[in-house]
């Protein structure tokens, strides 16, 4: 089959919209699915500077929602017509994914970023007869069709507003995540979440949908407003004395804190913000070293990094499309919708922060 998707094909290139050959159809435990929606994610934008180690030329886009139109067989447990929100990779096999962490998977490097699937790796073919890299993220949603793995997708409500739930595949899902499983918030703590992209937006969402008092960092004052309309108290990031700010609005500190900035200096504000016993989750890549001030480590304190809001994503999606429903994850006013074909210009106003999530729409062949 012959279809429409955005290709990247060099670091520095605007992605184009070409025509791409899928010559196979779903092997066993694959689907193929109609894509509605996919978000952008800065995952996908950072590509540009992997210094080589992304594949390329290649389809990206790992925050897909469609519908499936074909199956590998009766045992994906899904069907055709169903409506389905696409996640990362995982094996499946590895003693973390047996453990119900796939987001540790132990090959997740390798089959989400750079070498993909052995087996079942069916690529995408441009209109010279070439292959384009593996499968981004198992799925290369930045097109019209998908094929992914059945386990990386999941089944959700037909009711729902299908072309915006992809990025509760990704971005929504790790900052929400963080905060539910992570740090399993509830009534009563205190978090701060520096940064209010994406993933730092939808964990305030998150947290005062769990009952928790909620302090926002940033320095962009219309993202501090709309962390404010979800119930945050927003602090700028330039304020003097950060920590003892942030302390003063958590009653002696924060419970926990959220660093979606990779900032050094702020996450090591973030620490010194903390409660004794207090807990600071990254979520960023850090690349630099990580020079901690004295103090900022002790008293119980501690550090980890948090990947994908270590979510199951069968479980964690339905529960955040249960709260959407419920008015309390209004993830959809972050989402700014582009047609496929300005994806040049959706990566121009992510990067300039005109947007908190973009999503593109491919066009409907007839």
């Amino acid at each position: 089959m012959k279809f429409g998707a955005a290709v990247l094909r060099s670091y520095e290139s605007p992605f184009a919209v070409e025509e791409v050959t899928l010559d196979e159809g779903p092997a066993h435990g694959e689907i193929l699915v109609r894509i509605a929606g996919c978000g952008m994610c800065r995952t996908d934008l950072a590509v540009r500077r992997s210094e080589g180690r992304s594949p390329l030329p290649a389809v990206l886009g790992h925050e897909g929602a469609g519908v499936v139109v074909e199956t590998g067989g009766p045992d994906t447990g899904l069907s055709v017509g169903d409506h389905v929100v696409l996640s990362f990779d995982s094996c499946g096999q590895c003693r973390n994914c047996r453990g119900a962490t796939p987001a540790y998977c132990d090959s997740f490097a390798s089959l989400n970023l750079f070498g993909g699937r052995g087996e079942n790796a069916a690529r995408f073919i441009d209109t010279a007869g070439s292959e384009l890299a593996p499968r981004w993220f198992g799925q290369s949603s930045f097109a019209e069709y998908a094929m992914v793995l059945a386990r990386n997708a999941v089944r959700v409500d037909p009711s729902l507003p299908l072309e915006l739930l992809g990025p509760l595949g990704c971005g929504f899902l790790t900052g929400a995540g963080a905060v539910l499983n992570s740090f399993g918030v509830g009534p009563g703590d205190t978090i701060a979440v520096l940064g209010t992209g994406a993933v730092g937006l939808a964990a305030v969402m998150a947290a005062t949908a769990a009952g928790a008092a909620t302090v926002a960092v940033d320095r962009h004052p219309e993202r501090l407003a709309l962390a404010e309309r979800f119930h945050a108290l927003p602090l700028h990031a330039a304020s003097p004395d950060l920590p003892g700010r942030i302390r003063r609005l958590t009653d002696g500190g924060a419970q926990y804190a959220l660093d979606t900035t990779g900032s050094t200096q702020l996450i090591n504000d973030a620490l010194r913000a903390l409660r004794p016993t207090g807990h600071l989750g990254l979520v960023a890549r850090l690349h630099t070293t990580l020079p901690l001030e004295p103090g900022a480590l002790d008293r119980g304190r501690r550090i980890s990094h948090i990947c994908e809001g270590d979510a199951v994503p069968g479980l964690l999606i339905p529960r955040l499309t249960a709260l959407w429903q419920a008015g309390r994850f209004p993830f959809d006013q972050l989402i700014r919708t582009y047609p496929l074909t300005d994806i040049n210009e959706a990566e121009r106003d992510c990067n300039a922060g005109r947007v908190v999530k973009p999503v593109l729409i491919p066009e409907s062949r007839s």
